[in-house]
Order: structure tokens, then sequence, then C-alpha cells
């Protein structure tokens, strides 16, 4: 893991390869990282938005390396992933029987706002800070 603390943003970023057991350690690892910044507030849904991102890469990245990297601002979060594939991550409409298909309508309902890269690489998502605090 690297982590930076320059001009005013913080950050890390772990590169590794995509193993659904590393689903769980990059939970782990926002949730600690989010306790030494003093953003306990949104544990929650930060450790969500990782899941559901890192779940899509390590499924659905052809095996390709992963990299998650969050990053934070005075004002945001902004939690990305990218999975080294150009298939971009879109919204799917799960059936209320479906296991699978709501990951992103979890993210985009705790999101302040979120995207993919232009070229479909990275997923992203940012999530404001109470208070606007640094």
């Amino acid at each position: 893991m690297e982590t930076w603390d320059q001009a005013g943003e913080r950050g890390f970023k772990v590169d590794f390869l995509p193993a659904e057991r590393r689903i769980g350690r990059m939970r782990r690892i926002t949730r600690d990282q989010l306790r030494r910044w003093d953003l306990m507030l949104l544990t929650d849904d930060a450790t969500l938005v990782v899941s559901e991102l890192v779940t899509n890469a390590v499924k659905h990245g052809e095996g390709q390396p992963v990299r998650l990297k969050v990053l934070h601002s005075a004002y945001e979060l902004r939690i990305e992933v990218t999975d080294g594939t150009s298939t971009p991550a879109r919204l799917r409409s799960a059936g209320m029987a479906d296991e699978n298909g709501r990951g992103l309508l979890l993210v985009a309902s705790v999101a302040k706002e979120w995207g993919v890269s232009t070229d479909g690489t990275m997923t992203w998502c940012s999530l404001a800070i109470p208070g606007g605090r640094s």
C-alpha cells in the first residue's frame, strides 16, 4: 500500500491480483485508513462502495490486476477502482429474485456522484465529507 499527504490531498492506493479474498482486505484497509483520517462517519458508505467496486473488478476484470485508490480532500472522499479492461461498468436492472446486479445501484445511492473513465478501465465515485472538513 502506498500512501501520501501532499498539497491538501491525502490518499492511498493498493495494487493487487484479482481474488475474492482480496475484497474483504480492501474493505479493512479502507476502514483503517478512514479511522486514521478521522472520517469514521464515512466508514459504512465507503466500505460498501469499496466492496461493490472491487467485487466488480474481480468478477469482470478478466484476470487483470486491480488498483484501489482512495483520495481525501477537504470536501470529498474519492474512491477509484481500476481493472484494466475497457468494458465499462454500467447500471443493471435486477429482478426481485436476482442475486447479482445491484452493486452500482447501491454505489449510486450513497455517492455524491459516480462515473467511469472514458477508456472504461476505471470506475469511481465521490462521497461528501460531512461538514467539509479536512
